[in-house]
């Protein structure tokens, strides 16, 4: 059992949320509620491992803590 971490960033328009997983570049996905962008994303992120294992790659390990900051410009 592994654990990856997941960025949740909601639409400009309230229509859903697009996931992405940092530690494992181009591991995208959607869903319309936060709880089916979460869903998806363990549907991705498995998918994704799948993939990495069927072309012989390494399985990546999740990120150290990712730090999210607002800068005032």
């Amino acid at each position: 059992m592994r654990e990856y971490t997941i960025v949740l960033d909601p639409d400009s328009e309230g229509k859903g949320f697009t996931v992405t997983v940092p530690a494992l570049p181009g591991c995208i996905t959607q869903g319309k509620t936060r709880k089916e962008a979460v869903e998806r994303a363990r549907e991705a992120i498995l998918l994704h491992l799948e993939a990495l294992l069927a072309d012989g790659e390494p399985i990546p390990e999740d990120l150290p803590s990712v730090e999210v900051l607002k800068v005032a410009v």
